[in-house]
């Protein structure tokens, strides 16, 4: 049997598993949540659920991934030895595949205001801007083509294998997006009244923490840091037996909350500086931010020209490093599950993504394509978000908590003892008690029962 791909150094580990983590997610779904949930404040209760959730979370996926060498699928079953837990890696692989589909979607958008943004078509008031979005995405075709086609890259970089595609392209991904992402810091914080933008950030006000704010950052959390899908138990199959998983964890963690909250850095200055509401939810990338790059910049044309480009290429970095990680979950289940080669299996992921991508695109612009009364795409990012990432990331904690052998746990999370184990029963109480309590908490919030 040909020997399994492997990460090649402890930064490619460390940049690829963030990479997967690492997108969308934080450069526009926590900026517009953080405007949403009072600025300063749900950044520091994110904080919190990233320990106690994220790091114990990201650790029992490292734990099954590591140990059993192979796909989510089987690792689950080898540890199960048999029994139905196998249906958890089903599930995370299923999860992925979906997520990849709809998401590929929103990624092509990016693509497509790449592009306008270089030829210099997302010049003019709001309204252009809002109509050049709304004709856009009503076209039948080209939101479709570049949704597929955002997908064909993602296939081509997953082709090469471990170390040649995934670890290679995110070693030259991740510090782009982070140069890239660093400049138009320092660019937005330089702007008239920026540092309203800054103290909005930084200046918590407990008053407005509530049961709302938690479960979102909660939330957040959960779905920023990739758990439930089966990428990091993948992506962990791959770390060497010598990897340590606590502080992999940590670093990932810290990379991915600091990404995030520079995004917020790289947002609300600017919007602050022309006075539009940070909260403005969804919207804030493709139709408010193209006229706050402008009336920000206004006197100096050309660099708000520059910034508006480099602010989408971030985008399509970030979804990149995302969409390489999940297509990486189906790929390496068709190649050891049905024993083809890496070139003829990774096309499966890409046929099944690219249809629904199809569809979904289709179901937001051109046409009405509805399940329960959503449209396809909303429902799949429904499905996902609400009943597939919370229920994978339940039965995983519950998993590696309690029917996992203690001791296989202990051997994994201190490669069998060459780490100082002090931390060990911590973990073990948060994997069986915290994590499983928050999860099912974001869970019934996001189905509105809490």
């Amino acid at each position: 049997m040909k020997e399994r791909g492997s990460f090649g150094s402890k930064l490619g580990i460390v940049l690829a598993t963030a990479g997967s983590a690492v997108g969308l997610g934080n450069v526009w779904r926590f900026p517009y949540m953080t405007g949403e949930n009072g600025g300063a404040a749900f950044i520091l209760v994110y904080i919190v659920c990233i320990l106690l959730l994220g790091i114990p979370g990201m650790i029992g996926e490292f734990v099954v991934g590591r140990y059993a060498q192979t796909n989510a699928a089987r690792a689950y079953d080898i540890l199960s030895r048999g029994k139905p837990w196998k249906l958890v890696g089903y599930l995370g692989i299923l999860t992925g595949t979906i997520i990849l589909g709809f998401y590929a979607v929103v990624a092509g958008w990016c693509l497509e205001y790449l592009l306008a943004s270089i030829a210099g078509q997302l010049q003019g008031d709001a309204e252009a801007v809002k109509n050049y979005f709304a004709t856009f995405s009503s076209n039948p075709l080209k939101p479709v083509i570049w949704g597929v086609a955002f997908i064909l890259v993602t296939h081509v970089v997953v082709i090469f294998g471990v170390r040649k595609g995934i670890e290679r392209a995110s070693k030259w991904l991740m510090p782009i997006l982070l140069i890239l992402l660093l400049v138009l810091v320092v660019a937005s914080c330089l702007l008239p009244n920026a540092m309203e933008g800054v103290r909005f950030l930084f200046e918590p006000d407990f008053s407005k923490v509530n049961r709302r704010v938690f479960l979102d950052a909660l939330g957040q959390a959960f779905f920023s840091l990739s758990l439930g899908t089966a990428c990091l138990c993948t992506y962990a199959s791959y770390f060497s037996k010598t990897t340590n998983l606590l502080r992999s964890a940590g670093q990932i963690a810290l990379l991915d909350t600091v990404i995030a909250i520079l995004s917020g850095l790289m947002i609300f200055p600017a919007a602050f500086s022309v006075g539009v509401n940070p909260d403005s939810g969804p919207s804030l990338i493709f139709i408010t931010l193209p006229n706050v790059f402008q009336q920000a910049f206004g006197g100096f044309p050309f660099a708000g020209y520059l910034i508006s480009v480099m602010f989408y290429a971030l985008l399509v970095f970030a979804a990149l490093t995302s969409t390489i990680s999940m297509h990486e979950i189906g790929t390496a289940f068709f190649t050891e599950e049905f024993h083809l080669p890496r070139m003829k299996s990774a096309w499966i992921p890409t046929f099944i993504a690219s249809v629904l991508c199809v569809f979904c695109s289709l179901s937001v612009g051109a046409y009405d394509i509805q399940v329960l009364g959503l449209p396809l795409m909303d429902f799949c990012d429904m499905l996902t978000a609400d009943y597939m990432l919370p229920l994978g990331g339940f039965f995983t904690c519950m998993f590696v908590g309690w029917y996992i052998p203690k001791k296989i746990v202990h051997t994994e999370f201190t490669n069998e003892g060459q780490f100082n184990h002090r931390f060990f029963n911590t973990y073990l109480f948060a994997v069986r008690y915290v994590c499983p309590i928050a999860i099912m908490l974001v869970f019934l919030h996001q189905l509105g029962v809490i």
